[in-house]
């Protein structure tokens, strides 16, 4: 019951997030919107635990700073500047893919075996991608939506590398809360020496839009999501838990959807079935993949 209430909410909060995130835009510079996201979650996540009286520091550090420049800085820059390129919807189609990235880092960190279905489910997802953008990059080329595709692949990747990182800690001792909560405050102090080397201006909007999308980000999205997806990681495994990602692409492209104007096509609604068959194929039970693999 646990994990199926883990994995709900992974689904719903992340499904949200990403139109959030496209609220984040424009008034303030991308470095800065990700550093007050993050550091507002490390406030809140370190004040949350020294109040339950669990707060104390990793057993090592190592790879819970790896985490943060993962998790909670560099890969979020890349998907708010994707993010400013095309629909939410589209960036959280991207973003489910890291199913595949996964399963290949799996391989190379822990040495886990490659399955048939994982290059299966990379080849479908991939020409689910291109039937995807294929309006945007074919019949009305739009040079912005191959820059944000590139965006988005190189946060889905880093993401991933974050879950091994996560994983990492795990087998070190550190819980996904703990690493969480130092990791969050790690990446708000690495966006914040970028933003001030790079010059950029810090700003405060007071719009009413944008400030409930960071204290939503921040809380809801950062502090609960990546609490529960990261238990799932812990219990499940990195490959399964990402299983969540399948699903909230649908969230995301239906709050595209009302609030962006996405305008669907057929190749697209093509592209959006064999990208979730390509993920669902990681985990279908069929006799075959168990005595099958890539060594």
């Amino acid at each position: 019951m646990i994990n199926y209430l883990l994995f709900a909410a992974t689904v719903f909060i992340w499904g949200t997030t990403w139109i959030a995130i496209a609220w984040q835009l424009g008034p303030v510079d991308v470095i800065v919107s990700v550093f007050y996201r993050f550091a507002l979650a490390c406030v809140v996540f370190l004040v949350g635990l020294a109040l339950l009286g669990r707060l104390k520091l990793p057993a090592q550090w190592r790879f819970v700073v790896l985490q943060a420049l993962c998790l909670f800085s560099f890969n979020f820059l890349c998907f708010y500047h994707a993010t400013s390129l095309m629909p939410s919807g589209l960036v959280s189609v991207i973003f489910s893919l890291a199913t595949i990235f996964n399963a290949g880092n799996s391989r190379i960190f822990f040495g886990e075996k490659v399955k048939p279905r994982t290059v299966l489910a990379g080849f479908t997802g991939a020409t689910g991608l291109v039937l995807l953008f294929w309006h945007d990059l074919t019949v009305s080329f739009d040079a912005d939506v191959l820059q944000g595709i590139g965006w988005a692949t190189a946060g889905t990747l880093m993401f991933s590398l974050g879950n091994m990182m996560s994983r990492k800690n795990s087998q070190h001792g550190v819980s996904p809360i703990l690493a969480n909560a130092w990791g969050m405050g790690i990446g708000a102090l690495v966006l914040l020496t970028v933003a001030i080397f790079s010059g950029v201006p810090f700003s405060w909007p007071s719009t009413p839009t944008y400030i409930w999308s960071l204290v939503y980000l921040a809380v809801i999205g950062s502090v609960i999501g990546f609490s529960t997806y990261l238990l799932m990681v812990a219990r499940l495994g990195s490959d399964r838990a990402a299983y969540a990602t399948v699903l909230f692409p649908v969230v995301a492209l239906l709050m595209s959807t009302l609030f962006e104007g996405y305008e669907w096509h057929a190749t697209a609604l093509a592209g959006i079935a064999l990208t979730i068959a390509g993920n669902l194929i990681m985990f279908a039970k069929l006799p075959m993949w168990r005595t099958l693999s890539f060594r």
